[in-house]
């Protein structure tokens, strides 16, 4: 059978499973909503983190006027940072309740206020409607809820690409020369899988402080345990198998035989237990952000979030807390569910 044959057989396997797909269109709109978020949210600062004191906790939908000073400031730019990070606004945005043009300005009456203000010179009058409110200072919920896709996206990425990289090449090592070399490997693995995950990231989050990248870093330091135990227990299978001991006779090197011949074969394994420590790096990430030790603000992150909103669950603003638990348990549910429809395609039993 060749490699095309089974690569249909797995599709059409995975296929069958509705849920799988559903959770695969899920995380590709995260993906994407990830890459355009400065095209979709609309706050374009960086990290959505224009603040407006003055709206904080407004309700769903609500539409507010803006004074903008300085419109030179506020004009697009085709820049890819701006793209992908967004841009500075240095305009004045003064939130108004009313307003009347006057002769070079206007009079306007700031939001929540009585007493009215005349400005002179160049403005610009604009409504922003904040299609799920504001939170607790005055920013944009829907923009900070999308950019949070982005934080738990990126963290998955990178906590799965090092723990992939650190289990899968201790895990081929100790599963191919077996002896010492396995002995050693097993002890490390035994010794880290003895301390509790989110004590060894706390530890290792506050010896390389608090930061963005610093996260990434500890979570994928404290994943790559489970990915050496299932890679060395699939190595010590497959390498008493003919082929490779055909390859072994042959005088093929070690490491070519580990690259074309073992590795091909354990693969499958390696995406099932890659989509569940996505998942997992991703209820990680929340839980440290909520703790405060995880990305700093002003990054929007969903655990953050909860943090600062957890209050006004037992108040008529409860969704402020609410959506961004439901957005974790979404994508954490959808990659647990891709996972396993992985593993039902690769399963020959299936």
């Amino acid at each position: 059978m060749t490699s095309d044959s089974i690569n249909k057989i797995i599709w059409k396997r995975f296929k069958g499973r509705k849920s799988s797909l559903l959770a695969l269109f899920f995380i590709a709109l995260c993906f994407f909503l990830s890459i355009f978020t400065y095209q979709i949210i609309p706050d374009k600062t960086p990290m959505a983190n224009e603040m407006n004191l003055e709206l904080a906790t407004l309700p769903p939908f609500s539409k507010i006027d803006f004074l903008s000073i300085d419109v030179k400031c506020i004009e697009s730019s085709s820049s890819i940072k701006s793209f992908f990070f967004g841009k500075i606004n240095n305009c004045k945005m003064i939130p108004v309740q009313s307003f009347n043009k006057i002769e070079d300005g206007c009079v306007y009456k700031k939001f929540n206020s009585l007493v009215e203000n005349k400005f002179i010179g160049e403005y610009k009058f604009e409504t922003r409607t904040f299609w799920l409110g504001t939170d607790k200072f005055g920013r944009d919920f829907f923009s900070r809820l999308i950019y949070g896709i982005r934080v738990s996206l990126s963290i998955g990425l990178v906590a799965v690409f090092i723990s992939v990289l650190i289990g899968l090449t201790l895990g081929l090592v100790a599963g191919y020369f077996r002896g010492r070399t396995d002995d050693v490997i097993m002890w490390l693995i035994n010794v880290v899988w003895s301390i509790p995950t989110l004590l060894m990231v706390i530890a290792i989050t506050l010896a390389l402080g608090k930061g963005f990248w610093q996260v990434f870093i500890a979570v994928g330091l404290t994943m790559w345990v489970e990915v050496a135990r299932i890679v060395r227990g699939q190595v010590l299978a497959v390498r008493e198998l003919e082929y490779v001991q055909a390859a072994q006779v042959l005088g093929y090197k070690s490491f070519r035989i580990l690259k074309e011949h073992i590795l091909p074969n354990i693969i499958g394994p390696v995406i099932v237990i890659s989509a569940a420590n996505f998942a997992s790096a991703i209820l990680i990430e929340a839980g440290l952000s909520f703790l405060g030790i995880g990305a700093q603000p002003p990054f929007p992150t969903w655990g953050g979030i909860i943090k600062d909103h957890y209050s006004y669950i037992v108040m008529n603003k409860a969704y402020l807390a609410v959506f961004p638990g439901i957005a974790i348990m979404l994508l954490v549910l959808s990659f647990m569910i891709l996972g396993n429809g992985i593993r039902d395609a690769f399963d020959v039993k299936y």
